[in-house]
């Protein structure tokens, strides 16, 4: 087999269900918004993934080691958005299902794993640790592809709920403040930890 799918699947699973940018984000949205009216969001995080996948298997990081100073750029720019979003995350406050702006939708959803530093050092990291050289780009993509995709159908939404149930657990109570910007600093620290930590090499 041109992918080691077990071992694969494994190592996403570890990764997709521990803690990271998108899982704070989803934490923080199904807190705020409620689980349902944030399921639209969670489709696009688990969509957005595969706008990573795809073009990694079929070369991208070749294109890396040609012009590292584009990509490096990329890095520290997604780095700062996934930031921006935990500072928003920060000054929320909770209403589940009675926020006064929708939840976020589909679209807004898409882009946060193609700005998120650790789902690109994962999917890499899938390509040169379980794909064996010589491998079918389609097939060895494809198999990286539901591997992950397997993983987000069943976490993200967990994370989602959980944020859900925590969020009527707490909203107005004191304890509340230090939970918002509790899920904020771990979303900069996991940021900080796949930049400097974990290398996030895209």
């Amino acid at each position: 087999m041109s992918v080691a799918a077990g071992s694969f699947l494994i190592f996403a699973a570890s990764q997709v269900g521990t803690p990271g940018p998108a899982n704070m984000v989803l934490l923080g949205t199904g807190a705020r918004y409620g689980f349902r009216a944030a399921l639209p969001f969670v489709a696009g995080v688990i969509a957005g993934k595969q706008l990573i996948i795809w073009p990694v298997g079929f070369g991208l990081m070749q294109l890396a080691d040609q012009a590292p100073i584009v990509f490096a750029t990329l890095k520290y720019a997604s780095a700062a958005y996934i930031c921006w979003l935990a500072w928003k995350v920060a000054n929320l406050r909770l209403a589940p299902g009675q926020a006064e702006q929708a939840a976020p939708g589909f679209l807004p959803g898409l882009i946060v794993h193609p700005l998120n530093p650790k789902a690109w050092a994962m999917i890499v990291a899938g390509f040169t640790g379980f794909v064996a050289p010589g491998s079918s780009p389609f097939w060895s993509t494809l198999t990286i592809a539901l591997c992950l995709l397997s993983c987000q159908v069943i976490l993200h939404p967990i994370w989602t709920f959980a944020g859900d149930r925590i969020a009527h657990s707490v909203a107005g109570r004191p304890a509340e403040k230090y939970l918002m910007w509790t899920l904020a600093v771990l979303t900069v620290a996991s940021v900080l930890f796949v930049l400097f930590g974990g290398g996030a090499h895209i």
